[in-house]
């Protein structure tokens, strides 16, 4: 079982990752949030690695730090929450504002997700309200995310939304929506770009 890949970064795009470890590939599965925070390719890379294991694949899920990969592990635990849709919850809220979600009880917020509705987000507030105690409240705050990519904000907040299950056209036109809306949309980051772009998706 994989719990920690420490490698080089051979090449990342939103939701995924090649790391080299000891000469072998690994492909990996990663929150938007780790996606941010991993460097360019060459340099190193060091996660923390929720291995899942099926009958005909083994699949690695990365993520950045161990309270992220322990949020992940709680949603998981959940009935109707694969790791799939767990990554959705966390790329689409963010793991500081998942948590606020299930302290604050809003069904609405986690049922933004795509994949979850409001049955889903129900279960998710009946089932984790007592154990996300143990990770701290979100006013404790999660590591902050790293720098934005260096290229091709639009492209990469796209793919990231059709990751989480948005149709592409949906998601190009709310991109080109919030875009057209900056003063100065050179200059957006990936992040600022994402956040807003889901914030117009969620309405």
């Amino acid at each position: 079982m994989i719990a920690r890949l420490r490698g080089t970064l051979l090449e990342k795009k939103p939701g995924s990752a090649v790391i080299d470890a000891g000469g072998v590939g690994y492909e990996v599965t990663l929150t938007l949030g780790t996606y941010e925070r991993l460097g360019e390719p060459g340099e190193p890379a060091d996660l923390h690695i929720y291995t899942h294991v099926r009958e005909e694949a083994l699949s690695l899920f990365g993520f950045a730090d161990r309270r992220e990969r322990a949020l992940f592990t709680c949603l998981i635990a959940v009935n109707g929450i694969g790791p799939r849709l767990a990554i959705a919850a966390l790329s689409g809220l963010g793991a500081g504002g998942l948590i606020e979600a299930i302290e604050t009880r809003d069904a609405r917020r986690l049922a933004s997700v795509p994949g979850i509705g409001r049955k889903t987000a129900e279960r998710l507030l009946l089932d984790l309200g007592d154990r996300l105690a143990a990770l701290g409240s979100a006013a404790a705050g999660v590591a902050a995310n790293g720098q934005a990519p260096r290229a091709g904000p639009r492209e990469d907040v796209i793919s990231a939304l059709t990751n989480l299950g948005y149709n592409d056209r949906v998601a190009s036109d709310a991109v080109r929506r919030v875009m057209q809306s900056s003063s100065d949309a050179s200059s957006t980051s990936f992040e600022e770009l994402f956040k807003q772009t889901l914030r117009l998706l969620a309405r």
